[in-house]
C-alpha cells in the first residue's frame, strides 16, 4: 500500500467521515484520483463510500480497527514476515495486524500457505498471485468477519504448523487476554495444532486488560510490537522466556 493511502487512514481514523474534495484537498491531489484511492480502500474493506464522503464504521469491524494506527501495525506484520521461509505454512488467527501479516507474506514470500479462521484476511489477499487460503468452518461472527466456535477446533486439529500468529486485547498478570469469549476459545483451540505461538501488538495494548483470558506465558513463544513497550514489561515477559520483537 503506498504513502498516500496510508495517509488516508491515518485521517479517517481522526475524522471518521470526511467529504471526498477535503481529502483530495489536504493530500493536494485531484478529485479524481481520491476517488479511485478511495475505491481501493473500500475494495479491502477499510472503509466505506457514500454520497461523496468517505467514513468508517464505529463497530468491531475489522476494517474499521486495521485503519487505526496502520503504519505501526503495517510494520509489525513486516518485522514478523521475517520470521516466516519461504514454502512454510503458517496459522494465522483473525486481527488487523494478522490480516497485513497474511498480505506481506503472500507479497514477499513464496509458496506459502495460509490457515486461517478469518474470512476477513481470506478475502483481504484474494487478488494476491497464487494466495492459497485453508479456511477453517465454523460459527461466522458478522462484525469481526471470523469463524467461532468448537467446529474451529475441530478442523484446525487436521492440521500442525510451525507458528501461528495471533492478536490481542490486552495483558494481565497470568497472560495475554481477548475481548471475545468465542474467539479466545477459537485461538486455544488453534493453538494447539502449532509448535511456536506469535502475538502481534501495538505497544498500547499493554496497558488494556481485556476480559477473557486467551493464552498463558508460558504458551508464548514471541511477541511483535512496536519500540514504545514499556520497559518494566518488556523485561517481564523477557524474564518468562518470551522473545520480544521492536523492529529497533
Amino acid at each position: 500500500m503506498h504513502a498516500r493511502l496510508s495517509r488516508i487512514l491515518e485521517i479517517m481514523a481522526q475524522k471518521k467521515r470526511a467529504a471526498v474534495a477535503e481529502l483530495a484537498e489536504t493530500l493536494k491531489v485531484s478529485e479524481v484520483t481520491m476517488r479511485k484511492d478511495l475505491s481501493q480502500l473500500e475494495a479491502k474493506g477499510l472503509l466505506k463510500r457514500e454520497h461523496g464522503y468517505a467514513l468508517l464504521t464505529e463497530s468491531d469491524d475489522i476494517g474499521n480497527r486495521l485503519s487505526i494506527h496502520y503504519d505501526i501495525k503495517r510494520r509489525i506484520a513486516q518485522e514478523a514476515a521475517n520470521s516466516v521461509s519461504d514454502g512454510e505454512t503458517v496459522m494465522i488467527e483473525s486481527g488487523s495486524t494478522c490480516a497485513l501479516l497474511a498480505e506481506t507474506l503472500l507479497t514477499e514470500r513464496k509458496d506459502i500457505t495460509i490457515i486461517t479462521n478469518s474470512v476477513f484476511i481470506a478475502t483481504f489477499v484474494r487478488e494476491k498471485p497464487n494466495a492459497h487460503v485453508i479456511l477453517l468452518g465454523g460459527e461466522f461472527q458478522v462484525d469481526s468477519q471470523v469463524m467461532v466456535g468448537p467446529l474451529v477446533r475441530k478442523c484446525a486439529e487436521e492440521f500442525y504448523v510451525g507458528k501461528l500468529f495471533v492478536g490481542t486485547d490486552g495483558f494481565s498478570d497470568a497472560g495475554v487476554m481477548s475481548g471475545d469469549l468465542m474467539r479466545a476459545e477459537a485461538v486455544r483451540g488453534m493453538a494447539k495444532s502449532a509448535k511456536q505461538v506469535i502475538v502481534l501488538t501495538e505497544s498500547e495494548k499493554f496497558s488494556k486488560l481485556g476480559v477473557v483470558a486467551l493464552l498463558p506465558y508460558h504458551e508464548i513463544h514471541a511477541i511483535y510490537t512496536d519500540n514504545n513497550i514499556p520497559a518494566d514489561r518488556k523485561d517481564s515477559l523477557q524474564q518468562k522466556g518470551i522473545r520480544i520483537y521492536t523492529g529497533d
